[in-house]
């Protein structure tokens, strides 16, 4: 039995999509980059939690951050005038928390860091390198949002803010229990 439901509209044919709560505006609107670019970080999440090197409770902490994007993307995808805004999840500080508590665990088991790391040596841990990347470039566009009129949760940027630094301490972390070596930059090359 074939479904009635289609995936395509054909409304955006024409360069534009709508908002949660009908508004439309164009696909290259800074909401719409902010927005995607977490959906573009949340797919490179799913390409660490497939990696060989990661293990059961990094899967499941993964998952938990997935989870935390769709909350940050249907807060940026939402109208704030819209009725809809306020039947819209938030994250709270305990998303916060729980983040760095994974940060502060996984440091304590690696070696103290003493000189630049440079991304590889790991292909797993190279995918932690282009999760924390693009979740930078995600909070630069959450922030031009902001500078722009754009209403954007202070606490999505903390958020953002931390999760770059949780995918810099989970690579090292796979690197560690890996048992590869980092890569420093030497500057005396």
């Amino acid at each position: 039995m074939m479904s009635d439901y289609k995936i395509y509209t054909r409304k955006g044919d024409q360069g534009t999509t709508s908002l949660v709560g009908g508004t439309r505006i164009s696909k290259c609107h800074e909401r719409i980059e902010a927005y995607g670019t977490v959906d573009e970080l949340s797919a490179h999440i799913a390409v660490v939690h497939d990696s060989s090197d990661c293990d059961n409770d990094t899967k499941k902490m993964l998952i938990r951050i997935q989870e935390c994007l769709f909350i940050i993307e249907s807060s940026m995808a939402t109208e704030t005038t819209s009725e809809i805004s306020k039947n819209i999840p938030q994250l709270k500080d305990d998303d916060i928390a729980f983040l760095e508590n994974e940060i502060d665990r996984m440091n304590a088991q690696v070696p103290p860091l003493t000189k630049f790391v440079i991304p590889g040596g790991n292909l797993t841990a190279s995918y932690c390198h282009v999760a924390r990347t693009v979740c930078r470039r995600a909070e630069r566009t959450a922030i031009h949002c902001l500078e722009t009129g754009n209403h954007i949760s202070e606490m999505n940027l903390k958020y953002l803010n931390r999760l770059s630094d949780y995918f810099f301490i989970l690579a090292r972390y796979i690197m560690h229990h890996s048992g590869k070596q980092e890569i420093f930059w030497n500057p005396q090359k």
